[in-house]
């Protein structure tokens, strides 16, 4: 780890526009809006919890004195994936915690809307085993998930895109290193960790998925595991509704262009990247890892929430997220 990333502080390191979009900060990371930016509106839902840190400075594209981004699908690339989801992130950081910090907790490890918890799944491994270890987080939000592992007596350094979610995880407090950094360039030596994990983080939003698995295999040491959760790639077929308007199929499972949200100069503001499953599983493996399992978490009968296009109607017919557990040999 570079010198500067201390604890109770924000190391930042600017990104890489050559190296990678990398939106390593979780954008609702259980959202799928690629069907329409009211969706964000729409699943909104009241909440006690308010941040307590300074307000964010007022973005205002020029073009339009009311901003209101259009949703379309058309290419978009490393550098300009990782302009727009940085500006989305640190946007919309203080509303992101206010509606689901509750559902998250503080030093809570969730993987998906589903509310698949690490203390039941142990996909990074049994809670006692994760004393002493080195884990990368990658799109940290707030740290919760560094929270938890911190409290099993890991070592967890919480990296994140985005530099206001990084001051919600000051807000919320604790005694590991913060990294403001982009994924697909990791301010680490190689070999530096012995375990990453990522909510939702990074994956989604980068143009070439590639270059930040191989920047987590080149700081895992051998035998570490790389665990992340994604949006299941099935549900880009379907509308992002949580009702039965969310069941049928609108558009191709094969379409693998980019879902943008960009202003009155074309100027993208929000970008997701779609793979298929199979896509997932090759870039992987040719970033040498190997895949120990697959994970598609089936909604539970005490979730009665909805998330954006997440909720129990959906989730008990077909998959919202997939978990993919990778092995560094």
């Amino acid at each position: 780890m570079r010198e500067g990333a201390h604890p109770g502080r924000i190391a930042a390191f600017p990104a890489q526009e050559s190296s990678q979009g990398s939106r390593t900060g979780l954008r609702d990371p259980f959202r799928d809006t690629r069907c329409d930016t009211r969706a964000r509106r729409v699943a909104r839902k009241s909440t006690t919890r308010e941040p307590i840190i300074q307000e964010p400075e007022a973005f205002e594209p020029r073009g339009s004195e009311e901003f209101e981004p259009e949703a379309t699908r058309r290419d978009a690339g490393v550098a300009e994936s990782a302009r727009a989801n940085r500006g989305w992130w640190d946007r919309n950081a203080d509303e992101y915690q206010v509606e689901h910090g509750t559902f998250l907790g503080d030093d809570r490890f969730v993987w998906g809307p589903e509310g698949l918890d690490e203390v039941e799944a142990e996909l990074l491994g049994p809670p006692e085993e994760l004393k002493g270890k080195d884990v990368l987080e990658i799109g940290a939000g707030a740290a919760q998930c560094a929270r938890w592992l911190a409290a099993q007596g890991a070592r967890p350094v919480a990296l994140d895109l985005s530099h206001r979610q990084l001051q919600h995880a000051l807000r919320i407090g604790g005694s590991f290193p913060l990294v403001c950094a982009d994924a697909g360039a990791l301010p680490f030596a190689d070999g530096s960790f012995d375990l990453a994990c990522s909510a939702y983080g990074a994956l989604p939003f980068v143009a070439d998925p590639r270059l930040v698995l191989r920047e987590v295999h080149r700081v895992l040491r051998p035998g570490g595991r790389f665990v992340f959760s994604v949006t299941h790639p099935i549900r880009w077929a379907f509308p992002d509704e949580p009702g039965a308007e969310g069941l049928s199929v609108s558009s191709s499972y094969f379409d693998r262009t980019p879902y943008v949200e960009q202003d009155g100069e074309g100027r993208a503001v929000y970008v997701e990247h779609h793979r298929t499953l199979g896509d997932r599983v090759r870039d992987i493996v040719a970033s040498g890892f190997r895949l120990a399992d697959l994970v598609e978490p089936e909604w539970p009968a005490w979730n009665t929430s909805e998330w954006g296009g997440w909720s129990p109607l959906r989730g008990n017919l077909i998959p919202g997220t997939a978990v993919f557990v990778c092995e560094r040999d």
